[in-house]
């Protein structure tokens, strides 16, 4: 009964990471331009955001989710500057490099940014409660079997992560310098673009609510 608590958490840390928004963008882009390495600590950041949401959802904990959703503007502003920045900076990188080493210091902020970026969007919480009310999860009672579904679902984001980072970096040398320097430039663009998204509804969201 444990493993298969555990393996539909597997399974919805899996299809909540699968969709590729401006996360998973940064998350390549890093695998890419910065190493696999680089790029796994990046999805670490989401999966650990992801099984944030997870646990919110599955232990019911509406104190959490309420403000969450009450600052999302918030969270939003401040996810939509990161982008366009980070956007912006790509598109104006001039050309590819290679993957240089990393200290832990970067590392960390890898994670940091791409976790402040996943809960910047509270909507996920939903998200989980539609998908676990799918597999069945409402049946599920008890903090510890909760506790194991929340860990299947980091350990399910976890996988998804791993297999596109080093995937990604294993395929990166068959890659021309053109080919290089044409996925900067999308990757940037699509930066840019959610940031600036992000921003248009933060702002709206904002004068709205004041």
């Amino acid at each position: 009964m444990l493993l298969f608590i555990l393996a539909k958490g597997i399974v919805v840390g899996i299809v909540i990471a699968l969709p590729v928004g401006p996360v998973g963008v940064l998350c390549v882009r890093r695998c890419l331009f910065e190493g696999a390495r680089y790029g796994f600590v990046s999805g670490l950041g989401a999966a650990t955001a992801d099984a944030t949401f997870g646990a919110i959802a599955g232990f019911g904990l509406t104190y959490l989710r309420d403000w969450l959703f009450h600052y999302q503007d918030w969270f939003g502003l401040a996810g939509g500057v990161f982008l366009l920045f980070f956007g912006l900076k790509a598109l104006f990188m001039g050309r590819p490099r290679e993957p240089e080493p990393l200290g832990g210091e970067r590392l960390l902020s890898a994670f940091a940014s791409t976790f402040a970026l996943t809960i910047a969007n509270p909507i996920t919480i939903l998200s989980f409660a539609v998908i676990f009310a799918k597999v069945g999860a409402e049946a599920i009672a008890g903090m510890g079997d909760v506790s194991i579904l929340v860990g299947g679902v980091f350990l399910g984001s976890l996988l998804w992560w791993l297999g596109l980072s080093f995937g990604i970096a294993s395929v990166r040398h068959m890659a021309c310098y053109i080919v290089m320097l044409w996925l900067n430039g999308v990757s940037g663009a699509i930066l840019v673009s959610s940031g600036g998204g992000l921003l248009l509804l933060a702002f709206k969201g904002l004068r709205l609510a004041g």
